[in-house]
């Protein structure tokens, strides 16, 4: 796919974004891509590599993943899902903090496992994978407080107003790949195809991830693009002001399986864009349709 006026350009600009993507096949390495080896923002994309560099720390015995920690009320990191919009002091397993963090994208509970496994850990996996364009600089807070800083607010209650404001957009450091946790396309799609082939970590831990991402709430970007009962979609949103990404998994009953990555940055500083939402799930299906064309 040329970089021109194709039809997966066309769908991200009819939404009014700009977008960046890349589906592989994953069982014979064909493959579809937009500006692929662009550098992106990861956003909460990054808790996928964070859940693999969990389950290889557990292979190794360095933590087990039914250890229970204890989540204070008082100390937690913003976000409006999970531990974050409950009231009380929670004690919960690493394997449950695991799956708070995928399925509803609990940034208290990445907190807590980035905390436990290590930034560097993350990266030396990374660079372990030939992942070496994709790395993780920061934890929810770093991301949330860097927010706030540049916004001028004082908290999550202010920072979603300002944020619509274009002049505040544009000085966000969040919204620069090469100032945090960052990737591209290719490289994050290369890291589902190795966890669903189990070449990313043991057979077990690589069936405990696809369960975690098969669970993940959100059917409103990726999974809208394959309204299909029989069709199953596994994946991971990210989400900062005016960006918003899914990485997943779809899976089709022959057998078929297409690991996809899309990472969209809208022209808009509207919070809500349903749109822009659905233009993930349309390119996605546009792309694995072209690679199902071969079949």
């Amino acid at each position: 796919m040329n970089h021109g006026m194709n039809p997966v350009e066309r769908v991200f600009r009819s939404a009014g974004v700009t977008g960046w993507l890349h589906a592989v096949d994953i069982d014979d390495g064909r493959e579809v891509g937009l500006r692929a080896d662009e550098p992106v923002v990861l956003a909460s994309v990054f808790k996928v590599p964070l859940l693999l560099e969990l389950h290889r720390q557990a292979e190794r015995g360095l933590l087990d993943l039914s250890e229970r920690v204890r989540v204070p009320a008082a100390d937690r990191t913003a976000g409006g899902t999970g531990l974050a919009a409950m009231l009380d002091d929670a004690t919960l397993s690493l394997r449950d903090l695991a799956y708070l963090m995928m399925a509803v994208s609990d940034n208290t509970a990445a907190d807590v496992l980035l905390s436990r496994v290590g930034r560097e850990a993350v990266n030396t996996l990374l660079d372990g994978l030939g992942l070496t364009a994709t790395r993780v600089v920061q934890n929810c807070r770093d991301m949330l407080t860097s927010l706030w800083v540049d916004a001028g607010v004082a908290d999550q209650s202010d920072v979603t107003q300002a944020c619509t404001d274009p002049e505040v957009v544009a000085r966000l450091r969040a919204l620069d790949p090469a100032l945090g946790n960052r990737s591209t396309p290719r490289e994050m799609t290369r890291l589902l195809a190795m966890i669903w082939r189990d070449e990313a970590a043991g057979a077990a831990s690589c069936a405990a991830i696809r369960r975690l991402m098969a669970l993940q709430v959100w059917p409103h970007r990726l999974a809208s693009g394959f309204p299909f009962d029989d069709v199953a979609v596994s994946g991971k949103t990210g989400t900062l002001p005016t960006l918003r990404n899914e990485v997943g998994v779809v899976e089709y009953p022959d057998g078929g399986r297409y690991a996809v990555a899309v990472f969209t940055r809208s022209l808009s500083t509207a919070q809500n864009q349903p749109r822009a939402d659905a233009a993930i799930g349309a390119a996605a299906r546009m792309a694995i349709d072209q690679l199902r064309t071969h079949i």
